[in-house]
Formats: structure tokens, C-alpha cells, sequence
């Protein structure tokens, strides 16, 4: 695998930096396959709509986490709060 890797990554070391990238973005194999279809056809107003909705995901993803957060900030002030009576 490492070495089918660097091969890939010696052939076209953008395509293979651009696809790094997309994986830790957390894109799945197949998002970076559509990606970069879309590259190779030059349509690059799709490939920013593939990102652009992956992105929406992940904020609308940490968005539902710090409220998650918040909630247990609230518990935990409450209980220290209660605690101080």
C-alpha cells in the first residue's frame, strides 16, 4: 500500500495532495472520486458545491456538538451551584 502510494504520489503530486486533503476533511472515498471526476471534466462550480455542502455538514455537525456541550456546561454549573447552598 505505501508503496502504490508514493507512486501515486510521484506520478501527478497534486492529485495526490488534493485527495489527502479531501480525506482529512473527512470526505469519503467516494466524494473524492466525484471530486475529482469533476476535476478532470474542468467543472470546477461543482466541485465547489461538493465542498461547499460537505462543509455545511461538518459546521451544522459542530454546531449540534456545542450544544451538546452547552447542555452539559449548564448541568455542571447547576450541580456546582447547588453544591456551594
Amino acid at each position: 500500500m505505501q508503496k502504490k502510494q508514493s507512486m501515486a504520489q510521484n506520478e501527478n503530486p497534486y492529485a495526490y495532495t488534493v485527495l489527502q486533503n479531501l480525506k482529512d476533511a473527512g470526505c469519503t472515498d467516494e466524494m473524492a472520486e466525484m471530486f475529482m471526476a469533476l476535476q478532470d471534466s474542468g467543472d470546477g462550480e461543482q466541485q465547489r458545491r461538493l465542498l461547499s455542502g460537505h462543509r455545511k455538514h461538518l459546521l451544522e455537525k459542530l454546531h449540534r456538538n456545542q450544544r451538546r456541550i452547552d447542555c452539559l456546561d449548564y448541568l455542571i454549573y447547576q450541580m456546582e451551584t447547588k453544591k456551594e447552598e
